[in-house]
């Protein structure tokens, strides 16, 4: 089986053009040379990779086939390259991270913070993401490193245990509630709530518990960040469904209270996702490695 990544860059044009012709324009070549390197890519192949129609040129169920790999195989080589000439020059790399509020305030943040610190060579393009869209956004190649709640359920990822955390009410330190502790959800749900933002992936996931316990949470305030959530249950104005970890300087400092929820989704398991089937950069490696051996990180999978 012998043919070329021009072979193989020639049969991604006259997929994405169906016309030899558009494809030969696109890869630079006649149409002569591009049917001679087509036939002898059929043939080294041993199965047609096109149906020639007189609208065009249609892929076979082998070419759809072999045209999922050949994109996996040019990306990597386009990403080597782009690597290779970033090492020689000098350039940064970018790695893009999606994950869910809870992990993104309690851990990543901070983890990212020092790892920034001593790699100016790798850039982050962070960005928050509801706990059920990441892992298939990491299969569909949108991002290089998804972080959410709950486990891996897909082939197009490959998955480890990032950390463990708990979902507690954090309460003004003189609320009855905190007498109540270790309470039912359904419970609080009568009390006063300061929430995240409408969109935040914390807010939906309360709306969404507190709708399958049959109510609505009643919210005196959104605010956008976790501090400013913390800030207003420390000021009395109400009680708030948040991770230990993004309260835990705020309970060690005894500004607010912590309430214990007796829900089996309120300890969750963290899991850090990244493609399968494609090797990752230096960069990506290097970024899940560091997230994944923060102590602070591993010490939760310790007493998860």
């Amino acid at each position: 089986m012998r043919y070329e990544l021009t072979d193989l860059r020639l049969f991604l044009a006259i997929a994405e053009a169906k016309s030899l012709s558009g494809g030969a324009n696109a890869v630079h070549l006649t149409a002569s040379s591009a049917s001679y390197r087509l036939k002898n890519l059929e043939f080294a192949m041993g199965v047609p990779l096109f149906k020639r129609e007189a609208r065009g040129m249609e892929l076979t169920s082998e070419g759809t086939f072999v045209l999922k790999h050949v994109r996996s195989l040019l990306a990597g080589v386009e990403r080597m390259h782009g690597e290779v000439s970033g090492f020689a020059s000098g350039l940064k790399g970018s790695v893009k991270l999606f994950a869910n509020s809870s992990s993104l305030n309690g851990f990543i943040v901070p983890s990212l913070s020092r790892f920034l610190s001593a790699n100016p060579n790798v850039n982050i393009l962070l960005e928050e993401r509801s706990s059920n869209t990441i892992e298939a956004a990491i299969a569909g190649q949108e991002a290089d490193i998804g972080i959410f709640a709950g486990r891996a359920k897909s082939a197009g990822v490959n998955a480890t245990r990032y950390a463990v955390d708990e979902l507690i009410i954090a309460a003004p330190l003189n609320h009855p509630v905190v007498e109540s502790s270790p309470v039912r959800f359904p419970a609080v749900l009568d009390l006063d709530f300061v929430c995240m933002s409408r969109a935040s992936s914390n807010y939906i996931f309360l709306h969404d518990m507190a709708k399958l316990a049959g109510k609505v949470p009643k919210v005196r305030i959104h605010v956008h960040t976790f501090d400013a959530v913390l800030s207003m249950v420390e000021a009395g104005v109400g009680v708030s469904l948040v991770p230990r970890s993004v309260a835990a300087s705020a309970l060690r400092e005894a500004r607010i209270a912590a309430v214990a929820l007796r829900e089996p989704w309120a300890l969750r398991e963290l899991t850090l996702v990244t493609q399968a089937g494609v090797p990752p950069s230096p960069f990506v490696e290097q970024v899940a490695e560091y997230l994944l051996d923060d102590p602070i990180v591993a010490a939760t999978r310790e007493q998860g």
